[in-house]
């Protein structure tokens, strides 16, 4: 293999010296024109290409972002993923994806990687809630020690101190249980997600808001506990078939666990929306091919990446600016897995 050319040589071609060569390719300092030109044929006639990372390393850096997802598998944050790293792309930014499986093992190593691979900030969606920013156990504890800029996405973190971009997760819960109400539902089930993400918790506590808004009492056997898998909707559903007195409407607590009550609904022979209404929330690609399409919460996703990559490019210029906390609203998408209940 023809081994690479160097600056040296491109250096003799163009008849200039090494450093005005390294001062036209990292533009440190001016150039004539002429010069310039001479030193751009004499690269292109030895095919010498500059070495990106290093140049990029000396002006402090390299246009790379990392993004640590828990559950890329999830279609969820595959479109939040999707999003990040369009609107990264358009600012010139490459993108390094990490799936943690929600093991914060492989945050913890996924995490080392980034920082050796000297990427210029993360997005960094979690497996869980952490409550100290100064733990060295945790590894966005490691982030901080370094300074690493990072912004959040999809979690809430109390009492630490970092950027954040959530959607109203606690209107969101509301929008969908009110939505049943208003259609005459009186036993509204709710599938939650695991209760130590924010997320869920806050979803459920807008279900509980609407109830008591509504005058409504919260019949705690109709709040199942799900892990945002469609199994564990399917399970679920199954429980809140076999109560003495189902439910007639069910708020899951995302589109997945929805299409596993869809499932079980389906199963039973029961008819959606005339038996059953069942409503999800994030508003995923599948959630419209559904059968019947799914009625559910759309979660601003485009707005959700392209709010993390501004705040992140944003502490990138100045790690000193406070920190912003933003939330964005969700909105309902009415299609045609809810209907009306008959007083």
């Amino acid at each position: 293999m023809k081994p690479r050319p160097t600056i040296r040589e491109v250096a003799r071609q163009a008849n200039v010296s090494p450093t005005t060569v390294s001062h036209v390719i990292n533009e440190t300092r001016f150039v004539s024109e002429q010069l310039r030109q001479r030193v751009y044929q004499a690269m292109d006639d030895l095919g010498y290409r500059p070495n990106a990372l290093a140049r990029s390393l000396r002006q402090g850096e390299t246009h790379t972002l990392g993004l640590i997802l828990p559950d890329s598998a999830n279609p969820f944050f595959a479109e939040i993923g999707r999003n990040i790293e369009a609107s990264a792309f358009e600012l010139g930014y490459s993108l390094i994806l990490c799936n943690t499986e929600g093991d914060i093992n492989r945050e913890h190593i996924y995490v080392d990687l980034l920082i050796r691979k000297q990427v210029d900030g993360i997005i960094f969606v979690g497996t869980g809630d952490r409550s100290d920013s100064g733990d060295r156990s945790d590894p966005l504890g490691a982030l901080f020690q370094r300074r690493l800029p990072v912004v959040v996405v999809d979690r809430d973190l109390p009492g630490i101190e970092v950027d954040a971009v959530l959607a109203d997760n606690l209107k969101g819960g509301y929008m969908a249980t009110r939505h049943l109400i208003d259609l005459g539902h009186r036993r509204i089930a709710c599938i939650s997600g695991p209760s130590h993400l924010t997320p869920s918790a806050y979803r459920v506590t807008g279900y509980r808001n609407a109830h008591h808004e509504a005058g409504l009492p919260v019949d705690h056997s109709l709040i199942q506990r799900g892990d945002f898998h469609p199994e564990s909707g399917r399970i679920a559903a199954s429980r809140l078939f076999e109560l003495p007195d189902p439910p007639t409407a069910i708020f899951a607590c995302n589109d997945l666990m929805a299409m596993g009550a869809l499932h079980v609904a389906a199963t039973n022979g029961c008819l959606v929306p005339d038996e059953l209404s069942i409503i999800g929330f994030d508003d995923i690609e599948l959630a419209s091919f559904s059968f019947p399409p799914l009625t559910t919460i759309s979660q601003p996703k485009k707005k959700m990446g392209e709010v993390a990559v501004q705040l992140l490019l944003e502490r990138i210029q100045d790690k000193s600016r406070p920190v912003q906390r933003r939330i964005l609203s969700p909105s309902l998408v009415l299609r045609q897995s809810t209907g009306g209940q008959e007083a």
